[in-house]
């Protein structure tokens, strides 16, 4: 009599395909989750292009992170991924929500409960965080995500529950076949419309966030003729006048606010003579000044990309304080933009005769809404993270001692002179450059100390040598320069520093940005042959 004695091979092949199948139904579940998660995020983020865009869950929750980031770890995101470093804070979130969201898939396949309370426990974050960025409104769209995920999620988990499995013996869940096929033609319907949704609130925002189209009055003191910069002459070199749309932008915002000038209004406030408020209209009839203006942020690297020069158009800073009146115990200008945004500004500097203002127009357009429509101050000569708040809407006269900004309570200093500096915009570092004459070329500023007087340039550690200056536009403005290198084989060190009109010279000593800016002698190797 013979016995049958079982194939191990058989078995072993049985336990694969029941993994395979697990792993399959695992997956399935946690792409229910995703799509559901996706579908919410998507009508919320339509909603939120309708209000404030910065109510948009994701964007509220990326902001929260902004403000409760360690200074030291946004330094190093500025200076590895320049204004990347946003889209990249973007991206980070968008992928741990989506992690999560599947494992509230995986959690629903058990019980539906438990997937939708993982949702419902994500968004009430976002809600916690767009709580504390704005106003209560500023919840509808959290709620709209929260609506739209659980109730994409139930329907995806009733038809996936109500689908037989292949064995009649196993649960009633997705299986294979056209059970499971059924339920991925439901899972792509939803990902599509929330591809269509996002798509829809992100042209909305664009929309929104456009620049304005307002004509703006002739300036009672004009800046007077620009002249021709080097632009066409030196290859490879900043425009002497940077244009409005590829001017530098960095803030602690994730959107580009939409505030409507027709509703805004300026209040000064504080130790003050007189509280006023005024409206747009109000700053338009007052006497304009148009200034050529450098700005400068405190991150900005030695030869780093975040400093322009463009023409500002807007009201004297003075002539607002003037009507207020100032009271005798204030040394600080603390500014608040729309949305609760401080910063500090010493109040013996923005009045000492430079040409500070609130500005309403840029290079001859209005302001754009990315640098702080319909109103921004600018204080010529001092770091924008103590002068030049976006979005304004209050100037509250006080001391130090009574009121703390953004920035101060991160131990950033409060008196902060930008530094003479100079970049090199061409030749690239590690370029590979042809023997003989090459041109190196830059700009250079040194703000409130009398403009930029020289650049001098050293190849290989030798002499300082004068480089050819571009024309000078003003004590605050940028200036280009080039010099003129017959480059000999082999690899080169080149640098670059400049000399200001009171006869300060750039500072070799290297400094970081925090907390009163960066500063030493930029230099980079190239390679001639």
């Amino acid at each position: 009599m013979s016995t049958l004695t079982p194939d191990p091979s058989s078995d072993s092949t049985a336990d694969r395909g029941s993994r395979s199948h697990r792993l399959g139904v695992t997956a399935l579940w946690a792409g229910l989750g995703v799509v559901s998660t996706l579908l919410g995020m998507a009508a919320a983020h339509l909603v939120a292009s309708l209000l404030t865009p910065s109510s948009s869950p994701v964007l509220a929750v990326g902001s929260q992170v902004i403000d409760l980031t360690p200074t030291p770890m946004k330094e190093w995101a500025i200076r590895q991924f320049g204004t990347a470093d946003k889209v990249i804070l973007v991206g980070s979130v968008i992928v741990v929500v989506l992690i999560l969201a599947g494992v509230a898939g995986v959690l629903a396949r058990r019980r539906l409960a438990y997937g939708a309370g993982l949702l419902v426990l994500l968004v009430a974050l976002a809600a916690a965080a767009a709580l504390n960025q704005g106003s209560v409104s500023e919840l509808l769209p959290s709620l709209v995500a929260a609506v739209v995920g659980v109730a994409s999620l139930w329907w995806l988990h009733r038809k996936a529950s109500a689908t037989k499995a292949a064995d009649p013996g196993q649960p009633r869940e997705a299986g294979t076949g056209a059970s499971r096929r059924g339920v991925l033609i439901a899972a792509g319907a939803l990902a599509a419309a929330a591809a269509v949704l996002g798509g829809a609130g992100r042209y909305i925002t664009s929309l929104r966030s456009g620049n304005v189209d307002i004509a703006l009055p002739e300036p009672a003191s004009p800046a007077g003729a620009f002249p021709e910069g080097l632009d066409g002459q030196v290859k490879g070199i900043t425009p002497l006048r940077v244009a409005n749309e590829d001017f530098y932008r960095v803030d602690t915002r994730l959107d580009t606010p939409v505030i409507d000038q027709d509703t805004w209004t300026l209040t000064i406030d504080g130790d003050v003579e007189r509280e006023i408020t005024l409206t747009f209209d109000d700053l338009l009839e007052m006497d304009l000044i148009e200034r050529d203006i450098t700005l400068t942020c405190v991150s900005n690297s030695v030869g780093g990309e975040f400093v322009g020069g463009a023409r500002w158009l807007g009201v004297r800073l003075t002539d607002l304080l003037d009507m207020a009146g100032v009271g005798d115990t204030a040394d600080q200008i603390y500014t608040t933009d729309f949305d609760g945004m401080t910063i500090s500004t010493p109040l013996d500097l923005a009045t000492d005769g430079r040409d500070s203002m609130i500005a309403i127009g840029m290079n001859g357009e209005a302001l754009p809404r990315a640098h702080g429509f319909p109103a921004r101050m600018i204080v010529p000569g001092l770091y924008g993270f103590i002068s030049a708040t976006k979005w304004i809407t209050r100037i509250t006269l006080t001391t130090y001692a009574e009121k703390s900004a953004y920035w101060t309570d991160r131990d950033w200093a409060t008196d902060a002179p930008i530094k003479v500096s100079t970049r090199i915009d061409t030749p690239n570092a590690l370029e590979q450059l042809p023997v003989g004459e090459n041109i190196i070329g830059g700009v250079a500023w040194a703000q409130q100390k009398g403009g930029v007087d020289k650049v001098q340039v050293r190849i290989d550690g030798g002499p300082w040598q004068d480089a050819e200056m571009g024309p000078s536009v003003n004590n605050d403005y940028w200036r280009q320069w080039f010099y003129r290198w017959d480059a000999t084989e082999g690899g080169h060190a080149v640098a670059a520093r400049a000399i200001s009109g009171d006869g300060t010279t750039q500072t070799p000593a290297r400094a970081l940005p925090f907390p009163e800016g960066a500063s030493g002698i930029q230099e980079l190797r190239v390679t001639a042959g």
